[in-house]
């Protein structure tokens, strides 16, 4: 068994403090190990987190740093963060499952989004800090602009499964912005989320500017409750975000959330499928199927259904899963056990409705530690079935035929998620199906990666606001209008 890490856990007013609340232990998902413990913040420690964020941003250190000084600091955090991607792109497959093949995404990506939220302090948003309106004249003539300030002390409340980029998306804009931050991680990914503080404390950020407290969902609900927040900030299931959207009510705290998807992959007619077999799979197997924007539902023409079912299903037999921390795995574990069982109890009443599993849906043979599942693909239910609608987080998908364009189209619109989708054909036509796709995101044959400079997000129960971008740097920012006559 390895060595279990301990530490103090959560970091107040720029000093690591042992909690006095519930101890919590983060494990290896590979090996059931436990892999890094520590206390949760006791109510007065989260005050004081609170009362930190509160005080540097009206008046304390953070508030007097100019926009270069701010961005600086970013660009130092991102400049540590590539000194330790080793240690990082290691914390993330032993701590999320996320195959070692592929984690170095999840920390170099972050150090993009970085910069170029360091970049965007020192510039501000598109539409200026300043922003000159046209002269009004009626009752008299005025003159007006518009300033766009900091909104304030920002609760950044974070899932398991992108633990470091979900911190850089929320945190980095937020400090770019002037705001400050309490930080509230998932206690699955503690290791990751200690390690970026770390590297905050060592950027040279004052105290005060960015707290970590963590715990039980009492520290949630006292973070995004708290009078002192001006802003939450969430990634996670719908059903969390509901419950985080009812804590910040009685505030009118302004709320973002990045919620669930259950994501379309439409096939159009005439494409090649040998083209986007790996694509398709890849979409929703990568770090398990645990990421918001999996495309987990295929729509595919009649025609062509059951050649993609067959090569899917032998693209999928041919990925490697096994412990996230040996590079020759492409699919690690899922969380936890108790994630492994909701998902089998998903494929089990599938089944039961008339499901054919036509490959996976079994924990792999000679795995016996780990949470693992075989890429599982699934036919033989409509759109309307649990499994078409519901999101499972998991490398499961479903393959539906259809008879036409606007059947695949109404078929994808049909859920209560709106996140991502992915259209495979002609370019053109592509784009004409994105554009009756409600979704927040759609790539065309895969898309090219993800932009620095584009949104995330979507409606319905994908969440409110968005994240990245100058849409998402602008959710960071209050807008205040000054009026003067001219006489």
């Amino acid at each position: 068994m390895s060595e279990v890490r301990s530490g103090p856990g959560n970091y107040i007013d720029g000093a690591w403090v042992v909690g006095d609340g519930a101890e919590s232990t983060s494990y290896n998902p590979s090996t059931e190990e436990p892999l890094f413990r520590a206390t949760g913040a006791a109510p007065d420690q989260v005050a004081a987190a609170l009362d930190a964020a509160h005080r540097e941003f009206h008046g304390g250190a953070w508030s007097r740093l100019s926009a270069a000084e701010r961005g600086a600091l970013l660009h130092r955090l991102a400049d540590l963060m590539e000194r330790d991607a080793e240690e990082l792109t290691d914390l993330i497959a032993r701590e999320v499952g996320t195959a070692i093949s592929t984690a170095k995404q999840q920390v170099y990506a972050p150090i993009d989004f970085l910069r170029w939220f360091a970049d965007a302090a020192v510039r501000g948003p598109a539409d200026g800090l300043e922003q000159q309106l046209r002269l009004h004249h009626e009752p008299v003539t005025t003159s007006s602009m518009l300033l766009r300030e900091p909104a304030g002390v920002v609760a950044a409340v974070t899932a398991y499964n992108y633990p470091i980029m979900l911190i850089v998306w929320k945190i980095g804009p937020a400090l770019a912005a002037g705001c400050t931050g309490v930080l509230v991680p998932s206690p699955k990914a503690l290791a990751c989320t200690v390690k970026m503080v770390e590297l905050f404390d060592e950027a040279g950020f004052p105290p005060g500017a960015v707290n970590l407290v963590f715990g039980p969902p009492a520290v949630t609900e006292q973070v995004v409750g708290s009078p002192k927040i001006d802003l939450a900030s969430f990634t996670g299931s719908a059903a969390v975000g509901i419950a985080i959207q009812q804590l910040a009510a009685p505030n009118l705290t302004k709320v973002v959330l990045e919620l669930g998807g259950k994501s379309p992959n439409i096939v159009l007619p005439g494409t090649d499928i040998d083209s986007v077999i790996a694509g398709s799979a890849l979409r929703f197997c990568l770090n398990a199927g645990q990421a918001c924007g999996a495309t987990t539902r295929s729509f595919v023409p009649r025609a062509d259904f059951d050649e993609f079912v067959s090569k899917s299903a032998e693209y999928m037999s041919g990925l490697t899963v096994g412990d996230a921390s040996d590079p020759s795995s492409t699919v690690g574990p899922l969380i936890t056990g108790e994630h492994l069982t909701s998902v089998e109890g998903f494929l089990e009443r599938a089944v039961s409705a008339g499901a054919t599993i036509v490959t996976g849906g079994k924990r792999p043979a000679g795995l016996e530690r780990g949470f693992f599942l075989e890429p599982t693909l699934v036919t033989g239910l409509d759109n309307s079935a649990e499994i078409a609608q519901e999101e499972l987080f998991a490398p499961v998908s479903i393959v539906i035929p259809y008879d036409d364009v606007d059947e695949a189209v109404r078929m994808a619109n049909e859920a209560k998620y709106a996140l991502n989708a992915n259209v495979w054909g002609v370019t053109t036509e592509a784009i004409e199906v994105a554009r009756r796709l409600r979704s927040g995101t759609v790539t065309i044959n895969g898309g090219g990666g993800r932009r620095l400079d584009a949104p995330w997000g979507g409606p319905g129960m994908s969440g409110i606001g968005r994240e990245c971008g100058e849409e998402g740097y602008r959710e960071f920012f209050e807008v205040k209008h000054v009026q003067w006559p001219i006489r």
